[in-house]
């Protein structure tokens, strides 16, 4: 059995909502609501993740945190504050975790048995457009940025739709958004395209030269979420020599589109074959969206993930495919990134 690396999370956002003054309590030591605490990653193996720095809609607050909604006031300080609880987890760790900046800090993690945790910015809709902000968050270890989420922001618009839809759901990068990934790429920091828009999207692609990278997202030949990679997608990303982390969510996996919770581990690793067979093997692997939205009851949380290998297995994929899609492919995006 293999260690894991995920590509996305949303532990940060859960562990501010719930729990701000004492996060890292709750992460090491009362354990946490949903997916993730650190005696889970532990059994779950683990090894690697980006977490997610995420302001939450502020009607999602409204119904069920309206102790915070006051807070959603300043977006920006919501960003450092999730980026201070990842470092209130890294000092409490006692050296168990460690935030990585370079692709050495992750492998030499990986090799002591810490938590290698890389941090991510998932929309940048609180960002000036001059990039003071971004210099800033670079500066304090962010190396991955997705430029949006679902809504409209100054450099573009993320995709909207409901089920069935097509990622062609607006307008591409505008004036600022072509400047903002220029900066992502001069940095040489990922750039996660699994909120873009298609038209976004195909903007991107022609203005980087750098994988492309979908850190959790799903084939639309599957499931027809807008959020999905067409299968010219997915040939523009393997070309690049980026990857696609599959997302557990159930809305993302499911054919008729439900965030049913009876959904099978089969469904995700229908995700993983298609994608295998149309993107190739050195350009998948996991994107859980853990903490961020629901999964099925027969993953659970990180704990089955370990379950979801023997599916894999199952299948007779070889063993060399399967590390690849469990750690392998990420261990290479983050080394051509993580350079310093």
């Amino acid at each position: 059995m293999n260690d894991y690396i995920d590509g996305h999370n949303d532990l940060l956002m859960q562990l501010w909502l719930r729990c701000p003054d004492n996060p890292e309590l709750a992460f090491f030591e009362q354990g946490c609501e949903g997916h993730l605490d650190f005696r889970r990653i532990r059994q779950g193996r683990l090894s690697t993740a980006l977490f997610a720095i995420f302001v939450p809609p502020e009607k999602y607050v409204a119904l069920h945190y309206p102790q915070r909604l006051a807070a959603l006031k300043d977006r920006v300080a919501v960003m450092w504050q999730q980026l201070a609880i990842l470092q209130r987890l890294e000092q409490f760790s006692q050296g168990q975790a460690k935030i990585c900046r370079t692709a050495l800090e992750v492998k030499e993690c990986q090799q002591r048995g810490q938590l290698a945790m890389i941090a991510h910015i998932e929309g940048a809709d609180a960002l000036d457009t001059e990039g003071h902000l971004l210099t800033a968050f670079y500066d304090a270890g962010v190396r991955s940025v997705g430029p949006f989420w679902n809504t409209p922001n100054a450099f573009g618009e993320g995709i909207t739709g409901s089920f069935p839809g097509s990622p062609d759901s607006g307008p591409g990068l505008t004036v600022v958004g072509f400047e903002f990934v220029r900066q992502l790429q001069a940095r040489s920091m990922l750039i996660d395209v699994s909120h873009m828009n298609q038209k976004a999207f195909y903007d991107t692609a022609k203005t980087v030269d750098q994988p492309l990278v979908a850190t959790h997202s799903n084939a639309h030949a599957l499931c027809a979420q807008p959020r999905n990679l067409t299968d010219a997608q997915l040939k523009i990303i393997a070309d690049s020599g980026g990857m696609v982390g599959v997302n557990f969510g159930n809305a993302f996996l499911r054919a008729d589109g439900q965030r049913d919770p009876d959904t099978p581990l089969d469904q995700i690793v229908a995700h993983i074959l298609y994608l295998l067979n149309q993107a190739g093997e050195d350009h998948v692997g996991f994107g859980s969206d853990f903490d961020g939205t629901g999964v099925p009851d027969s993953l659970k949380d990180v704990t089955g993930l370990g379950l979801l290998e023997q599916k894999l297995r199952d299948t007779g994929l070889s063993e060399r495919v399967i590390t690849k899609v469990c750690r392998g492919n990420w261990d290479r995006i983050f080394e051509h990134f993580m350079t310093g």
